[in-house]
Formats: structure tokens, C-alpha cells, sequence
């Protein structure tokens, strides 16, 4: 089955669509990476974004405005991954969409919000879509994320160690899977999310990101604005837990520095490198982490991939693209396989990652140009992920 994930994460800086054909052979499932592509959003909707985040108040108006233009986005990404990465042939669009909102209270998930109206998509290529991911396992008494934690677990299971998976996106998200033990997943505080606020923020809109983290190299770590950050409750409770920029925005970063101010813009982007940094290792070494696979925009900052490292000597640390996986294609890979799980009636969470209180099938079914037909309901769950090159298929 030709499958088309679509992703747009924390960091609203592009759609990211890839492409995979999979296929389920005994208790492993087997994936041939077909490409990926990288879309920037189109600059109204990139502020729509932007306008309804939290803190920021919006109308039912403006978020009903920018459901339609996140799903045109998105439908449009899908159009291009069938042409582009497909040969015109797709069977399946899964889409993530744009979260927009993770209701949290005192550590317990209420409710998700990702806009992007599947419909658009299934009108524009007259593929079925599987969307709306997140929903069932909060439902179930998850947290809804970190939902990459079931294809991490099917990707990691049997290598030597304790082999943990991190994804750098606007938030940080660690899966660990011990050789002997049930895996556990969480967000570990901001990768991106703080980061990306600075510059935008600092540079007047200017700057979206601090590419190749080239303003942290030419910085210095505050150690008491640091200290100040790291003092968040947040770092302190215990997995399963979720966070967002519900929690990390750049008021949260401006109250931080009103108490302790830093004039240069370089030593605040070095010191919030560090915080990503740390905050990383501190999860990884609570868990006994010995091999951390990387992946995310966060994998493309050399200095903060040298931070994480430092923090962790004798940790290996790798991206994912050393196991078959394209760092920047990761999530949007990982959707794809959510969604054939589902089609296959396979559940595709992880209670002992997201907390909940059993396994789900995940997500909604919009039917596509003809009636739904899908496949039969697998007889075995997958327990293993095989990434075979192109070539070999």
C-alpha cells in the first residue's frame, strides 16, 4: 500500500508530505521510503497560524478561516506527494494536520485541536484520508502524544542498550525502549518553541529560526537566566506528560526575561540552546538512555546537536537517517504508518508512552472519490519496523 504522511509540527514552518509503501510481512512491517518534500506554508495562512496560538485570543470566525486554509495547504501537499513522489498512484493520505491547541490540566490531557479539514484533501486527489490521530487516545486517558512513540518502539525494539528515540521539533518528545522493559515516552520541555520566539521576536519578524544555530555559536550561556528557566515545574513531573506552546511561548520567554535580563541576542539564543539541551539529557539520563537517534528541524543545528552530546559523553548520538529513517521526514513518516495500522485495524498507540488505558485504533476515516474499501483486518500485529531502500523493493 502507497501511503502519504502529512505533518505540520509545533514550529509551523513547512508541511512536511512524505511518501511510503507498506506492506505487512508476519510480525514486521516493512517500509520502503519513496521521498519526502518540505512545502512552506503560504504567508497568510503562516500568520494565521501564528494569530490564534496560545496565549493569543482569536473568534470562532478566524479559526473556522484558518481550518479551510491549513486544509487547502495540506491538500495541496498531498496533490503534489501523489505526482511528485507517488507516480500519480497513491492509495492513502494520513494527515496530522496543525495543532492549534493541547488543553492540559494539572498533568491530565482534556482535549486536542488540529485544524485542517480532512475533506479538502480527499476532494483534491480522491484518496481516502485517515486524520484526526490524536483524539482517541486522549479519549482513552492518554495524553495524545507522543504518538511517534509506537513507530519509535517498532523501529528501536532489539538494539543493544537502552536505544532512545528524540525528535527536535518546536517541542522535544524522547521515546525510550529498553531491551528488558515496556517503552515510555514524553515531551521533554522546548527544542525550537523558545528558541524560534527569540528570533522572530528580536529580529522584528526579520528571522524566522537561528539557522545552523549560527547566533547561539556566537553567544554565551547566561548561567542565572538559565538556572531561572530550568526552575520550571514542569521539568519535574513525572512521564507520561505532554507540553506545547501552550505553556512555552514567548511571553513565557519575555516574563523569564523581565526577571533576568540579557541584552544580547546571542547569549540568549546560547542559552537556550543549553536549556534544550539539558532538559534532553536530564530525560535520557534518568531513563539509563545509551544510543539517542535524532531527527526533527532540530536535527539540521549542528550546535545544538554538539550541546546535547556534550551534556551526554558516552551516549551515542546519531540521526535517524542512520537507521533508514530521513531526520527531517521522520514524523510525517510515522503518521503514514499510524494510519495503515488503522486501515488495517491495528491499533497504534502505546499505553505505557502516552498513559492510557489501553491501545487504540486511531483516527477518522473521510472516504475519497470511490466507496471505502479496506483492507482486511490484519492477523497479526507488527512487532518490528524493516526499512529496505527503494531499490530492493
Amino acid at each position: 500500500m502507497r501511503v502519504i504522511g502529512l505533518m505540520s509540527g509545533t514550529s509551523y514552518d513547512a508541511i512536511e508530505a512524505a511518501a511510503a509503501e507498506l506492506r505487512l510481512d508476519g510480525d514486521e512491517l516493512v517500509m520502503t521510503v519513496l521521498g519526502a518534500r518540505s512545502l512552506p506554508w503560504p504567508r497568510e495562512t503562516r500568520d494565521g497560524i501564528a494569530a490564534v496560538l496560545p496565549p493569543a485570543a482569536t473568534t470562532v470566525e478566524a479559526v473556522c478561516r484558518l481550518d479551510t486554509l491549513i486544509g487547502r495547504a495540506f491538500a495541496d501537499a498531498a496533490g503534489q506527494a501523489v505526482r511528485t513522489l507517488c507516480s500519480g498512484a497513491a492509495d492513502l493520505v494520513v494527515s496530522h494536520g496543525q495543532t492549534v491547541h493541547h488543553w492540559v490540566e494539572d498533568g491530565t490531557v482534556r482535549g486536542t485541536l488540529q485544524l485542517g479539514r480532512p475533506a479538502w484533501i480527499a476532494e483534491a486527489t480522491g484518496l481516502p484520508v485517515v486524520s484526526d490521530l490524536r483524539s482517541r487516545d486522549v479519549a482513552a486517558g492518554g495524553q495524545g502524544a507522543p504518538l511517534v512513540s509506537a513507530v519509535d518502539t517498532l523501529l528501536l525494539r532489539g538494539r543493544p542498550g537502552v536505544a532512545a528515540a528524540l525528535n527536535l521539533g518546536g517541542i522535544a518528545n524522547v521515546t525510550v525502549v529498553p531491551r528488558t522493559a515496556d517503552p515510555v515516552a514524553f515531551d521533554t520541555g522546548p527544542a525550537n518553541a523558545l528558541l524560534d520566539a527569540a528570533v522572530r521576536h528580536f529580529s522584528g519578524g526579520a528571522r524566522h529560526y537561528d539557522e545552523d544555530g549560527r547566533g547561539a555559536a556566537a553567544g554565551r550561556v547566561d548561567a542565572a537566566l538559565l538556572a531561572l528557566l530550568l526552575d520550571e515545574p514542569y521539568y519535574r513531573r513525572p512521564a507520561p506528560k505532554t507540553t506545547g506552546k501552550e505553556l512555552f511561548h514567548l511571553p513565557y520567554l519575555l516574563d523569564a526575561l523581565a526577571a533576568r535580563p540579557v541584552l544580547e541576542l546571542a547569549d540568549m539564543l546560547a542559552t537556550l540552546t543549553r536549556l534544550t539541551a539539558v532538559t534532553v539529557a536530564d530525560a535520557c539520563r534518568a531513563h539509563r538512555v545509551t544510543e539517542l537517534v535524532v531527527s526533527g528541524g532540530g536535527a539540521r543545528n549542528p550546535v545544538l546537536l554538539r550541546a546535547i552530546g556534550a551534556e551526554l559523553p558516552g551516549v551515542r548520538v546519531l540521526t535517524s537517517d542512520a537507521v533508514g529513517l530521513p531526520a527531517d521526514a521522520k514524523e510525517a513518516l510515522a503518521f503514514a504508518v499510524l494510519g495503515f495500522l488503522t486501515v488495517h485495524g491495528l491499533p497504534a498507540t502505546v499505553p505505557s508512552c502516552t498513559g492510557a488505558r489501553h491501545a487504540s485504533l486511531l483516527g477518522s476515516l473521510t472516504p475519497g472519490a470511490a466507496p471505502p474499501r479496506l483492507p482486511p483486518p490484519a492477523a497479526v500485529a507488527p512487532t518490528r519496523l524493516r526499512i529496505v531502500p527503494a531499490a530492493a523493493r
